[in-house]
């Protein structure tokens, strides 16, 4: 979260019902939420601190100083304690409802991540639209990776993994590194659809220049660190 006050109270509270219903259906046994604060400007460290202090499954890791999307990322995956792993945003882009089947689709296809990919994206405009699309193309030429919309924030993981998988990226290339890693290590992935939920209030800050340049430097970097690496899983 970067300065989300405005999103945090409802976000917190649709991971709780979300949780709750997962227990229910014994798809999980409990859960937590772990919110990294980006050093941001606004309330949003004091909302999340109330919150952890009412409520032992809310835990707040936070930043002295902003480290965008990458550096959050890895702060939470350093910090998790879970079997079973969801990163997402603060802005609620998809109904967390969706967590049950991707529990389902964990189970039964024997997946080690989810990757979810949106079903419609023009309710975030044409430009970044298109942005998109060719950043999409860009992955899959250069990593050979057949994945849809990989940087969508709705990335289920199985906790077991990070014991091989260690981020680097420190921008929003961070989405596509970590399917990018899974896969060459021989992890299983699976994909499916998502109704989309635009953000509707705050900024994104995703398709700025600065971020478009910052992909493009990770991506390179990654394409040059992964000719040593080898598969540690195989698949029948």
């Amino acid at each position: 979260m970067w300065n989300e006050e405005e999103y945090i109270g409802r976000t917190l509270s649709a991971a709780h019902e979300a949780g709750r219903s997962l227990i229910n259906v014994g798809e999980i046994a409990d859960y937590e939420i772990l919110i990294i604060d980006d050093a941001s400007t606004d309330s949003t460290p004091q909302l999340a601190d109330e919150a952890a202090a009412n409520d032992s499954r809310v835990r707040v890791v936070h930043h002295p100083k902003n480290r965008k999307l990458g550096g959050s990322i890895k702060t939470g995956f350093a910090n998790v304690t879970g079997d079973l792993v969801l990163y997402t945003d603060a802005d609620l882009p998809f109904d967390m409802v969706e967590l049950q089947k991707a529990c389902r689709l964990m189970r039964q296809y024997e997946a080690d991540i989810i990757s979810a990919y949106r079903l419609d994206r023009t309710g975030e405009g044409y430009v970044r639209t298109v942005y998109s699309f060719f950043y999409n193309v860009l992955v899959r030429i250069f990593f050979g990776l057949k994945i849809r919309d990989v940087n969508f924030a709705f990335k289920m993981c199985r906790g077991r993994i990070f014991e091989h998988i260690s981020l680097k990226s420190e921008g929003s290339f961070i989405d596509a590194e970590l399917v990018i890693r899974a896969n060459k290590l021989g992890y299983h992935i699976v994909q499916f659809g998502v109704d989309y939920f635009p953000r509707t209030r705050g900024v994104s800050t995703l398709s700025s220049p600065s971020v478009i340049v910052k992909i493009l430097k990770e991506m390179r970097e990654l394409r040059q660190e992964l000719r040593a690496i080898e598969p540690i899983v195989t698949r029948s």
